[in-house]
């Protein structure tokens, strides 16, 4: 028998489940013998589960309350005989899950009314500090840290070789279709990516196929970039960023886990970002930050990349 039965509860996105790394592996350390679940969507389950420190993966629709069979089901999870329930989302949704689908008795950190454990006030605490705060709250060893072997050992997306990137930087232009004040522009990155080949370095696009209009726009401008979007996927994309000189990009997902990796990252912010709750983490991370973005111009972010 298991030592005890927890529940993680991390839905998403990207950038956030990248930043709850260290938590995850700190909960781990602190429950060398328990069963660790983690309740995510469906479009993560795929990365938890490669995860060294889960037993097992949940997957959350997040459907509507007039959906009874999902919220019946949902409602059978969280009545799985938890120890506790440890919230790394804080969402509307999971504090109705703890009112509404849980035991009175149920152990639950996190910042729901009446939740037995409840966190501090985090305002102005950066992401990552504030799981790993939760995961010390609930018993993880504070000490602990992850790496991403886990991830990165993979091989490299194919006709790239690592002799190629040591000194390569790798352009992340796009970002969420719902957030494009986000977004520093195509022709920024464009100027950038020819200021960086003039010192020698070698250019990759990365991206997703919904990418794509943000990556043309680039290429436009420096058409010698090596166009990868579309063309990786989770661990490939890790694999490069762990090999590769500089990463920079906007405020997305990818940047988050380049900067995770330990290359020199730099995120590109505007008044949408605040870098006091949502800079990447890492030991060569940075930012840049201008409102409206377009304003940081492309001699100001490859100065300060060069600097990490």
């Amino acid at each position: 028998m298991p030592a005890s039965r927890i529940l993680v509860i991390k839905h998403g996105a990207l950038g956030d489940i990248i930043q709850g790394i260290d938590a995850y592996a700190k909960l781990r350390a602190g429950h060398p013998g328990a069963y660790i679940a983690v309740l995510t969507t469906p479009p993560f389950a795929g990365l938890f589960a490669a995860m060294p420190w889960f037993d097992d993966v949940i997957t959350d629709h997040r459907a509507v309350v007039v959906n009874l069979l999902q919220m019946m089901r949902m409602r059978r999870i969280m009545r799985q005989s938890w120890d506790m329930v440890i919230d790394l989302q804080c969402s509307g949704r999971t504090a109705r899950y703890h009112q509404f689908l849980t035991p009175q008795n149920l152990r639950w950190f996190g910042n729901a009314a009446g939740a037995s454990d409840p966190y501090p006030d985090f305002a102005g605490v950066n992401n990552t500090s504030r799981m790993d705060i939760a995961a010390g709250l609930a018993g993880g060893d504070a000490s602990a840290s992850a790496d991403l072997d886990w991830l990165t050992n993979v091989d490299l997306p194919p006709g790239i070789v690592s002799d190629d990137l040591q000194n390569a930087l790798v352009l992340v232009p796009g970002c969420s279709p719902a957030k494009p004040s986000k977004r520093w522009p195509g022709a920024a990155f464009a100027s950038l990516a020819v200021l960086a080949r003039q010192h020698g370095h070698r250019l990759f696009i990365v991206g997703t196929s919904a990418d794509r209009d943000a990556a043309d726009a680039v290429l436009q401008g420096a058409p010698d970039c090596t166009d990868l979007v579309g063309k990786t996927d989770l661990p490939q994309l890790a694999a490069l960023f762990a090999r590769c000189g500089y990463v920079i990009g906007n405020d997305t997902g990818p940047v988050f886990l380049a900067a995770r990796t330990g290359t020199p990252t730099l995120m590109v912010m505007g008044s949408d970002t605040d870098p006091a709750m949502s800079a990447p983490a890492g030991a060569r991370a940075g930012w840049v930050r201008a409102a409206p973005i377009s304003d940081v111009t492309p001699a100001q972010a490859f100065a300060a990349l060069l600097k990490l």
